[in-house]
């Protein structure tokens, strides 16, 4: 069974305590103060000695996770320590799997080397990719050659997404040169910054704007200027990253509520909604010769619109009347200009 976040945290806090020049020979008890200690203040995680003999019982017996640790019991000193005084987790080869795993791992992250806001990362990217043999036989081909990765985003704003990572981190104000599509006019508009999010290859920043005690969603594209704010500030305790864009498609919110919402998708296009579905609340109520139904609760936004024409006679609308009317509206619309 693979080990949690938590367990993985404790062997190595374990691991720590066995390996203590300074106190050896740690006991349960003590073992399990470290841990406590560490992933209370970190996690307001609790830690039993119960959870204290089932990991060493892992870390000693559980092939799965390749450690094998010699861990052993004094009944004189009353505490445990390594057989192999060399020993330590930290010190394990990474088998053939875990190799791969790494070079697919680097090669993914070497993608986003050329994003503003991974500059930071560039560092310890270039040493991976540096470090990693990628080949162990010269017949073997590259990832390169295997695996095509999309380009890295290049949208107008992306130069401003390393401030704003750094205001998010900071919990810092900024002040923003805001171009509204829609007004087509420029403002300054103070904002805190709460996170950063990515949709069909466009950056935006979920942010408080004081001014009008709203959480809104700005586009990086639209963004002029940044400068950062001599003033630090505190999330909203009731915002929630999950539940801000729980109903939605993309990165509308705004003052929509939840809907009911049905459509029916030709058999061609089923199997693609199936394996990847437009939102996460997508649920198959019915098929027939003809297709299949799947129902919805979701924002009516000009994202899922957007989605619904995208598949032409190959979705229809059955609920609510509401989108009904607004699909055939912009059908209207588009026909008009042919």
């Amino acid at each position: 069974m693979p080990a949690n976040k938590y367990a993985l945290l404790r062997y190595r806090i374990i691991d720590k305590c066995i390996r203590n020049k300074y106190k050896p020979y740690p006991s349960k008890e003590d073992i399990r103060q470290a841990c406590e200690d560490f992933l209370y203040n970190s996690f307001k995680e609790r830690v039993s000695i119960s959870t204290v003999e089932k990991d060493l019982y892992a870390m000693r017996n559980e092939e799965g996770l390749g450690y094998l640790a010699p861990i052993k019991f004094s009944r004189d000193l009353g505490g445990y320590y390594y057989d192999d005084p060399t020993y330590s987790i930290d010190k394990l080869p990474l088998n053939e799997d875990d190799i791969e795993a790494v070079k697919f791992a680097a090669h993914t992250l070497s993608q986003f080397k050329k994003i503003n806001v991974f500059d930071q990362f560039s560092s310890a990217i270039e040493k991976l990719m540096d470090r990693i043999e990628l080949t162990d036989n010269i017949e073997d081909a590259s990832i390169d050659q295997l695996v095509i990765f999309e380009s890295g985003s290049t949208a107008e704003g992306s130069e401003h997404l390393g401030i704003i990572f750094k205001a998010i981190k900071q919990k810092t104000s900024i002040s923003i040169e805001y171009k509204s599509f829609q007004a087509g006019v420029n403002s300054i508009r103070k904002i805190d910054p709460y996170l950063l999010k990515q949709y069909e290859n466009r950056w935006y920043v979920i942010a408080f704007e004081p001014k009008s005690t709203k959480i809104k969603t700005f586009g990086l594209d639209r963004i002029g200027k940044v400068n950062l704010e001599d003033q630090q500030f505190q999330i909203n305790p009731a915002f929630s990253r999950e539940d801000f864009f729980k109903y939605s498609v993309g990165i509308t919110t705004g003052n929509y509520k939840p809907e009911k919402v049905e459509i029916q998708f030709s058999n061609f296009s089923a199997g693609y909604i199936k394996t990847k579905p437009i939102h996460n609340s997508q649920k198959a109520i019915t098929k027939n010769n003809t297709g299949e139904v799947f129902a919805f609760n979701i924002y009516v936004t000009p994202e899922l619109i957007q989605q619904i024409m995208a598949w032409g006679n190959h979705a229809k609308v059955l609920k609510p009347e509401e989108l009904k009317d607004q699909i055939k509206t912009e059908l209207e619309k588009t026909l008009q200009g042919y």
